[in-house]
């Protein structure tokens, strides 16, 4: 708007823009090394933790560095990994696997990631680090080709774009250094990789949507740090997937399905494989008797050392999942995030110490070539490529090869050739999935999940779900692929109305959104822009997701 009131300014040494476990393990690191600097966080959330999703297997190498008496300052890691079980499922069966060397979980914790997050950010506050929940990062702020800081987004802004009666324009947030900890496909991360190539010479990134349930199960049935992991049915053996169900805390079980967002068949549902696989005779006994108290969903990236952008842009750089860092194979990315914060918070420091050109790269790229955390994913950046080359089958083979013969170190790198949102099929070439209808004991809808997410948004606010060339919609994603959105999104976001009549047309209902990004990764023709909508939107985890 040419009229828009002029936006205050803060000035800051770094604003980090994400307030999970790589921006807050950066936020630290820069704070114990060099205490005067002045941090700033900003977080989309209305708390910290509040669109925190994870397993929540927690590995604690990383926080030991950053914090070594965690223990004795009360980290909220509560439930030691005792038990691992990784099953193969048949239909009807199961088989119990070896498990992998990378899924042994000696040593780990099942937690709580965001009371683990909403802990480090008391731990990060009492450094000095300034944070604020609820406002969303909406936009770079570049001057001579560089970032120097971001904005938050406008307040009160209307659906129909006008200024409502409780309009606030947003902040500038300037600094010398911007550090992105947007977590996966983030909105700021995205433009960035575009404008500064940060994608040339690697592989394309690849996805995969967790949905997640937390349940409240009787005591008698409790089995306090049990991990399982599975692997097979429901899922054809060329599509990549498996679940999770993890024991810990009182009475809770934590339970979530990964589905690779390569897949083909456009009529699958990775919300209603999540629900299906429920019924499961190896895995429904831990859910009866007992009440699902939250849901949720998040993409996560999968594509591992090989798909890492360029890490550093002029005036910054990318932690955690918005660069890719998660460890596949080991289906954990809290101590990698982390630990690529603090590299990243490392590089910084040494830059504020040397008064050193903003718009010069920080040494983070160096400092990560030389950790343990380059190590780690080398590792293991064959395991994810090979389930995609040689489906699940060949995949195990090719992983047992690599992990056992090999120990990671194959004298060859898998590559990933396409990114996620080509790998449709037109619907005419695919068979529909006939899913069960929901139980409402075991097994839900799509409508009831959402409620207990908690999730809201203002709903006369602009909608964050937008669509390049609307047209699309229809011409492209209803006639060549019957609306595969209306079976990715695990929140009911979008609809076909209108097709009795034989006029169908896109319905988005924004205020179910999750934020999980799903969307913006899988349209077939990149249609679908995911932007930040109002700050303090979106779920709102409890403690126990």
């Amino acid at each position: 708007m040419s009229d828009a009131p002029a936006r205050e300014q803060m000035e800051f040494d770094v604003v980090i823009v994400g307030a999970g476990p790589a921006g807050l393990a950066a936020a630290i690191r820069l704070k114990q090394l060099a205490p005067e600097t002045a941090v700033c966080v900003v977080e989309k959330g209305s708390e910290v933790g509040a669109h925190i999703l994870s397993g929540a297997i927690i590995e604690p190498r990383a926080l030991a560095e950053l914090i070594p008496d965690w223990q004795e300052r009360g980290a909220p890691l509560d439930t030691p990994a005792k038990m691992d079980k990784f099953l193969y499922l048949t239909a009807v069966a199961d088989i119990r696997l070896p498990t992998p060397p990378t899924m042994h979980n000696a040593g780990n914790y099942i937690s709580s990631l965001g009371n683990v997050c909403r802990w480090l950010a008391e731990q990060a506050e009492a450094l000095g680090v300034e944070i604020y929940p609820g406002f969303a990062a909406a936009e770079v702020l570049e001057e001579e080709g560089r970032i120097v800081g971001i904005a938050t987004g406008d307040m009160g802004i209307t659906r129909d774009g006008t200024r409502g009666p409780n309009y606030a324009p947003g902040m500038e947030l300037r600094a010398r250094y911007t550090i992105l900890a947007e977590g996966c496909r983030g909105s700021l991360t995205k433009k960035l990789l575009v404008r500064f190539n940060l994608n040339e010479g690697r592989n394309p990134q690849t996805f995969g949507i967790g949905i997640k349930e937390l349940w409240e199960i009787p005591a008698e049935n409790h089995q306090p740090g049990l991990v399982i992991h599975t692997i097979g049915w429901p899922m054809d053996s060329a599509t990549y997937g498996g679940s999770f169900l993890y024991h810990w805390g009182k009475n809770l079980v934590s339970y979530g399905y990964v589905v690779g967002l390569d897949y083909s068949n456009p009529y699958l549902s990775p919300f209603e494989e999540t629900q299906r696989l429920k019924n499961h005779p190896s895995l429904r006994p831990h859910f009866e008797g007992g009440r699902r108290i939250a849901y949720g969903a998040r993409a996560i990236s999968e594509g591992g050392i090989q798909s890492l952008p360029k890490l550093t842009f002029p005036g910054g750089c990318l932690i955690g999942d918005t660069a890719g860092f998660l460890n596949v194979p080991k289906i954990k990315g809290t101590h990698t995030a982390m630990k690529s914060g603090m590299l990243a918070a490392e590089a910084v420091a040494e830059c504020l110490a040397d008064d050193a050109n903003p718009a010069e790269p920080v040494q983070y790229e160096e400092k990560f070539r030389e950790s343990w955390l380059h190590d780690e994913l080398r590792s293991v950046r064959n395991i994810r490529p090979a389930f995609a080359k040689w489906g699940l089958y060949g995949g195990l083979v090719a992983s047992a090869l690599d992990a056992y013969v090999f120990r990671g170190r194959a004298p060859w790198t898998l590559r990933h050739p396409h990114a996620d949102h080509t790998t449709l099929k037109p619907a005419a070439m695919c068979q529909p999935i006939a899913y069960p209808k929901p139980d409402g004991k075991v097994t839900f809808d799509r409508n009831s999940s959402v409620f207990i997410s908690n999730t809201n948004h203002e709903e006369d606010q602009p909608i964050h779900l937008r669509l390049r060339d609307p047209a699309k919609a229809i011409a492209v994603n209803w006639e060549k692929y019957r609306s595969p959105e209306t079976r990715y999104c695990p929140a009911g976001v979008y609809e076909i109305v209108g097709e009795e009549e034989g006029a169908p047309r896109l319905q988005i209902n924004a205020q179910n959104c999750v934020h999980c990004k799903t969307c913006d990764i899988k349209d077939p023709t990149q249609n679908i822009d995911w932007v930040t909508p109002e700050g303090g939107g979106g779920p709102a985890y409890p403690g126990g997701m």
